[in-house]
């Protein structure tokens, strides 16, 4: 087995957004279909490794998120499998209620940012479940249900490695920064710190998320997410409890999460990149819903 890092090179942003080539005894198995808006790059990311489009008989997305899921129409369309949580098909097969919630967040930069999204016929869309087995290419992956960022999320477990989509965070190649990705509707502290704990007691040699790349100190990495977590959460909500206004907590949150990145000894160019995965408004915007549906905002 191999597995090799595709970057699709979001926005001409590198180690922006991943997809995952993991090639079995059977043939090639993608993990995230990414944006449409990255398709050529991933199409050819794939031909460096001697695959082309029709070679990929299934495609693993973690969650629906436009970043990790938009292409898996197109993706469908060349004869792939899609495999995706049971709570997130429906809305592959019918994205309508995803695009509208989109459309809420990014407005007129929608086409630009994903590309044409299209619905999952149905027969190509296999829903699944917590501890659910999936055999693709001669290999077995997990399906381990870990919400928190989202309802729909799945982290894939292959051997003592994993596929982890957003449920560990954000860190990029060669850094210590860890960010947490919170956008609305569903960031959810409790679900999220459950996610961490269950991935913690996995013990994995190596995880990969889909922002950026392989993670080999998963434990520390974890245990530190779980802390960010808790902080970030505190963060807002004291903000929030001083009246203080969206657009000025925004900016709050960016300049913690500036000075987070300077102790660490992250470039301003670097901080682009991860504001490029994370963009902190939305942060700011889940995790004050999250707060409010809890009555402490």
């Amino acid at each position: 087995m191999d597995i090799h890092t595709l970057d699709l090179n979001f926005l001409g942003i590198a180690h922006a957004i991943a997809s995952y080539l993991v090639v079995g005894p059977g043939g090639p198995v993608l993990v995230e279909a990414g944006p449409s808006s990255t398709l050529a790059t991933l199409k050819a990311r794939l031909a460096e490794h001697g695959f082309a489009p029709g070679d990929v008989r299934h495609v693993l997305v973690t969650h629906i998120h436009l970043d990790h899921a938009g292409a898996a129409g197109w993706w469908a369309r060349q004869g792939a499998q899609v495999y995706v949580h049971y709570i997130g098909a429906p809305h592959l097969i019918d994205p309508v209620k995803l695009l509208n919630s989109a459309r809420r967040i990014y407005g007129e930069m929608m086409d630009s940012l994903w590309g044409e999204v299209r619905p999952v016929p149905a027969e190509r869309v296999t829903a699944v479940y917590d501890d659910e087995p999936i055999h693709a290419a001669g290999l077995t992956f997990t399906a381990l249900d870990t919400p928190g960022h989202a309802k729909h999320h799945h982290v894939y477990r292959l051997g003592d490695i994993a596929f982890a989509g957003d449920a560990a965070g954000i860190r990029l190649p060669g850094s210590p920064l860890i960010f947490l990705p919170s956008p609305p509707p569903e960031f959810d502290l409790e679900a999220w710190q459950q996610t961490l704990a269950r991935l913690l007691g996995e013990n994995f040699a190596a995880i990969y998320p889909t922002h950026f790349g392989r993670i080999d100190d998963v434990q520390d990495h974890l245990r530190e997410a779980n802390a960010l977590l808790h902080e970030s959460a505190e963060f807002i909500r004291g903000r929030m409890q001083a009246g203080v206004a969206r657009d000025d907590l925004i900016q709050h949150y960016t300049e913690w999460n500036k000075q987070r990145a300077a102790a660490q000894g992250i470039s301003d160019a670097m901080f682009h990149q991860y504001q490029a995965t994370n963009p902190l408004f939305m942060a700011v915007d889940g995790i004050v819903r999250y707060w409010q549906k809890k009555g402490n905002g």
